[in-house]
């Protein structure tokens, strides 16, 4: 019987401890740009968008002042989320794993269904993953990206991902404005941003449609907003 897709929020994108956002500067390299990864610009106004989103939702919660407190360094996660999407699509297109739209779809419906409602998923993800309701289907294309890509090379844990996308980042080449911190493309992620999906190794959750190992599902992954990593 193939396992069931994991549907809960993942720990890897749980909220920092609170502390000041970063301000969004340009590097004198790349003027205006938050990061550069494999040349292509994360623009200070994109990672500013994201971040607008999310206070904004948080503002609309009945639990606004809990959300902004705990989320101080919500410009860090980010900025650390969207340089790792990068080097995952990366990875992925170098392993042949592909997503389509329909995959997202389908995962999207299955966490619908388990959080008990549209409503009920957005809450969720703004209290548990800080995301605002735009941005959980860009979350789910990451979780099912992360999942298709371990299939495809065999990996159990999330630490037996680190090389596939050790090596993309580097390949790619990541430049982070000095504002927001530097990349260390050995843990993918910002250099002073402790992901925790790499603080505690856990097993990696098999690719949609991949038989069952036969592991207990508390012990599956909730694949990482950024290694999710970041």
């Amino acid at each position: 019987m193939h396992r069931r897709r994991r549907t809960a929020l993942s720990v890897s994108v749980a909220l920092l401890a609170a502390g000041p956002l970063l301000a969004a500067c340009g590097s004198t390299a790349h003027p205006g740009a938050a990061a550069v990864v494999g040349g292509q610009r994360i623009e200070v106004s994109a990672l500013q968008a994201e971040v607008k989103d999310v206070r904004t939702a948080q503002q609309n919660s009945p639990q606004s002042a809990q959300l902004i407190k705990d989320s101080g360094q919500l410009g860090k996660v980010k900025l650390s989320n969207m340089i790792f999407d990068r080097v995952l699509a990366s990875a992925a297109e170098q392993a042949g794993v592909s997503v389509t739209p329909k995959d997202v779809q389908d995962a999207r419906a299955a966490m619908v269904q388990q959080a008990g409602g549209e409503a009920q998923l957005r809450e969720q993800a703004l209290t548990n993953g800080g995301l605002a309701p735009d941005q959980i289907d860009t979350y789910v294309q990451r979780q099912v990206t992360e999942q298709k890509l371990a299939g495809a090379i065999g990996a159990r844990t999330q630490q037996d991902l680190l090389p596939v996308l050790v090596k993309a980042s580097k390949d790619l080449g990541v430049d982070v404005n000095p504002r927001y911190g530097s990349w260390n493309a050995s843990q993918i992620q910002l250099a002073d941003y402790q992901a925790p999906w790499l603080a505690k190794p856990k097993p990696a959750a098999p690719a949609p449609g991949a038989p069952s190992s036969g592991a207990p599902e508390d012990q599956q992954v909730d694949p990482g907003d950024s290694a999710s990593t970041g």
